[in-house]
C-alpha cells in the first residue's frame, strides 16, 4: 500500500504555523477594515481617481525604498507575469474601483458587498491550487458571507436596489480576490512584504500617469483631515496592511485563512458609525456576533486535528 503521510504532512500545515496564520491574517484585516471608511472621507476633498491610483504611487516608493535597502532579489520572468494579477487586482482594480463607488455610496454599503470578499478569495484559491476545503468548511464560509451581507445591510437599512457603484464595488471583490489568491501564493516563494512590493512597482508607471491625469483634471482642495486619510490609505491599506495579509495567506491554509476577513464587516461599520456617524444599533451588533460565530467556524474546520 502506497504511504501517503508525507504528502498529507505536506498538506497541511503544522497547528502552529495555522494558528499564525490565522493571526497575521487577522492583523491585516484590522488594517484593512479603515480602508472604507478612510476613503469616504478621503473623497469628500479629493477626485477618486486621484485616491485610487495616488496612494499606489506612494506605496510604490516606500516599496522602492525597501526592496532597494534590503537588496532584494528581482523575480523570475514567471513570477513577474503572475505579479501582473497581483497588481492589477488589489494595486490599481481594489483601489480605483472602491474610490469611485464610495464617492456616491456609504461606507457602510460599501460593507455589504465586500462582505463578499473572503467567499470569492476562497472560490479562486480553489481554482487556482489544488486546496480543496471540506464539505463543512464551505457551508460555515457559506453561511458567514450570507451572515456579514445581513449584517452589513441591517446597518445600512437594507440593500435595495443595485446601482452603478454597486456594480463597481461586485468588480472590486473580484479584484482583489484573484490578487489575494495570487499574492499568497507569491508569498511563499517571494515573501510577504516583497510580493505586495513587487507588485506596487509593477503598477508604479501606470499609476503614475493615472495620478497625473487627475492632477491636471481637477485640483485638490482637501482638508488636513481628509489628507491624513489619504496618507492611510497609502501607507497601511495599501502598503504595511499587506505584511501581515500576505504572510498569512503564505502560512495558510489560504481558503481558511481568508475567511477571518469576514469580520472585516464588523470593524468596517464600526468605524463608520465612530468616524463617519453612520448608525450603528442593536441589530448590527448582533450581525457582528454572528458573522464572527460562522468566521470562527469556518476556521474551525480547517484546524489540524
Amino acid at each position: 500500500m502506497r504511504d501517503n503521510s508525507s504528502a498529507t504532512a505536506l498538506a497541511t500545515p503544522p497547528l502552529s504555523r495555522t494558528r499564525a496564520g490565522l493571526w497575521w491574517g487577522l492583523l491585516g484585516v484590522a488594517a484593512f477594515s479603515l480602508t472604507l471608511p478612510l476613503t469616504r472621507i478621503a473623497v469628500e476633498g479629493m477626485s477618486p481617481l486621484f485616491i485610487g491610483a495616488g496612494r499606489a504611487v506612494i506605496a510604490a516608493v516606500l516599496a522602492g525604498i525597501a526592496l532597494a535597502v534590503t537588496r532584494q532579489r528581482l523575480p523570475t520572468w514567471t513570477q513577474w507575469r503572475r505579479l501582473v494579477f497581483v497588481a492589477a487586482g488589489v494595486v490599481a482594480g481594489f483601489g480605483l474601483l472602491t474610490s469611485f463607488a464610495l464617492q456616491h455610496t456609504s461606507a457602510s454599503h460599501g460593507a455589504v458587498v465586500i462582505a463578499l470578499l473572503p467567499a470569492a478569495t476562497a472560490a479562486a484559491t480553489v481554482l487556482r491550487t489544488r486546496e480543496h476545503p471540506p464539505r463543512r468548511f464551505w457551508l460555515a464560509a457559506g453561511a458567514g458571507a450570507v451572515a456579514a451581507v445581513v449584517f452589513a445591510a441591517l446597518g445600512n437599512g437594507g440593500l435595495g436596489e443595485l446601482g452603478w457603484p454597486d456594480l463597481l464595488l461586485f468588480a472590486a471583490v473580484a479584484a482583489a480576490a484573484v490578487g489575494y489568491t495570487e499574492g499568497g501564493l507569491l508569498a511563499r516563494e517571494l515573501g510577504a512584504w516583497q510580493t505586495i512590493s513587487w507588485a506596487l512597482v509593477l503598477g508604479a508607471p501606470v499609476m503614475t500617469a493615472a495620478t497625473a491625469f487627475a492632477l491636471a483634471a481637477e485640483p485638490l482642495s482637501a482638508t488636513p483631515v481628509q489628507w491624513s486619510a489619504f496618507a492611510y490609505l497609502a501607507a497601511v491599506s495599501m502598503f504595511l496592511g499587506f505584511f501581515a495579509w500576505y504572510r498569512g495567506l503564505a502560512l495558510g491554509p489560504m481558503a481558511q485563512v481568508s475567511q477571518v476577513q469576514l469580520v472585516q464587516p464588523v470593524m468596517t461599520i464600526a468605524w463608520s458609525a465612530l468616524l463617519l456617524g453612520e448608525p450603528l444599533g442593536l441589530p448590527t451588533l448582533l450581525g457582528g456576533l454572528a458573522v464572527v460565530a460562522c468566521a470562527a467556524l469556518a476556521v474551525r474546520s480547517r484546524l489540524p486535528q
